[in-house]
């Protein structure tokens, strides 16, 4: 696959300044290395880099491996209209057309010739699925650890799974009660409750990931991933022990971007998995995720009788229509309305 960038390489020789020799043109970068350079540079996520790198990919790939320069707003729409008329989800388009607008406006600098206008994707209407909470209970019992610890976060304080994982010493702070979600959708920073129930549980687990960082220490190691520029301005910060995740791996991985040997937290695969055998073992027949207890958290809040702009901003929701939907799921006899069934005597 070509994916150079456009500009054609001329054969010539460039002498040294005693005429002997020659020194051969660079090769201009890759256009998926140019793509990287970008999306480095202005501190996107390393998800979002591998999924827009995916896009770009199978958007050139479609159009039978032509150049994007060579391309403009009709083989866009034609792309776009082709993954609607697959039915992906309208979230999955939304990426698709990201990337593809992020390769055009900020790697290529090339201007579309038309406002692209594609058949969009349908977002639908669907109501969260929520666990009562007899059911949240029976779920957290057969979460087994080490895996428990973070079910009862996303819980307890309604966290997104990846929120959970992310969550570093700091960003506990036992004296006000509270969690500081760093970085979370969107981008934002927030503050969120946390459990008295989890204090000791929490206060167990730091002693244990701060041992496993005391013999990393040891080894030369103990380093872990920093957002954006902070490394490179706080050079040993990487291995303080305030910045270490509270829930590191297991094992040690090499950093696909710096190549640096690092702990990285747990993989949410291990916790998706266990949410939906502890499920199966709880005789819970509804289709149960991480994200099914952040519903349920939200839920329940509004069941006890707490405010919609509180739960807002404990989700960290943008608008409140968002967080609007919970109102639908509460179990109040479809709001109040008696069937006549139930007349009939």
């Amino acid at each position: 696959m070509f994916l150079y960038s456009p500009s054609p390489t001329v054969s010539y020789l460039i002498f040294n300044e005693d005429g002997s020799g020659y020194q051969p043109p660079a090769q201009p970068p890759k256009l998926l290395d140019q793509v990287r350079q970008v999306l480095r540079r202005q501190h996107y996520a390393r998800r979002t880099e591998d999924a827009y790198i995916n896009w770009i990919v199978r958007f050139v790939r479609f159009h039978k491996l032509r150049h994007p320069l060579k391309m403009d707003t009709p083989e866009i729409e034609a792309f776009l209209n082709f993954l609607a008329a697959k039915n992906v989800a309208a979230s999955t388009q939304n990426q698709a057309f990201s990337a593809i607008l992020f390769l055009y406006k900020q790697v290529l600098n090339k201007p579309l010739c038309a406002k692209v206008d594609a058949l969009r994707a349908k977002t639908p209407h669907r109501l969260p699925t929520v666990l009562s909470q007899s059911e949240t209970r029976a779920l957290l019992q057969a979460v087994p650890e080490p895996q428990s610890l973070i079910a009862h976060l996303l819980y307890g304080s309604g966290l997104r799974l990846m929120e959970a994982l992310r969550l570093r010493v700091k960003d506990i702070d036992f004296n006000q009660h509270q969690l500081i979600v760093r970085a979370g959708k969107g981008n934002k920073d927030r503050s969120t409750i946390l459990p008295n129930q989890l204090i000791l549980p929490l206060r167990r687990q730091l002693r244990q990931v701060k041992t496993l960082h005391r013999q990393d220490l040891a080894e030369g190691l103990g380093q872990v991933y920093l957002p954006n520029a902070l490394e490179r301005k706080y050079p040993n910060a990487n291995r303080e022990w305030s910045w270490q995740y509270i829930f590191p791996s297991s094992r040690l991985s090499v950093d696909p971007r710096s190549g640096l040997v690092r702990r990285h937290h747990l993989d949410e695969s291990g916790l998706r998995k266990a949410i939906k055998q502890a499920a199966r073992q709880a005789g819970i027949v509804k289709p149960v995720g991480p994200h099914t207890l952040r519903h349920s958290f939200a839920t329940h809040l509004l069941e006890s009788g707490y405010d919609i702009r509180t739960i807002q901003e404990l989700l960290g929701h943008n608008s409140v229509e968002t967080t609007m939907i919970y109102t639908h799921v509460i179990q109040r006899g479809a709001l109040g309305v008696r069937s006549p069934l139930d007349d009939l005597g």
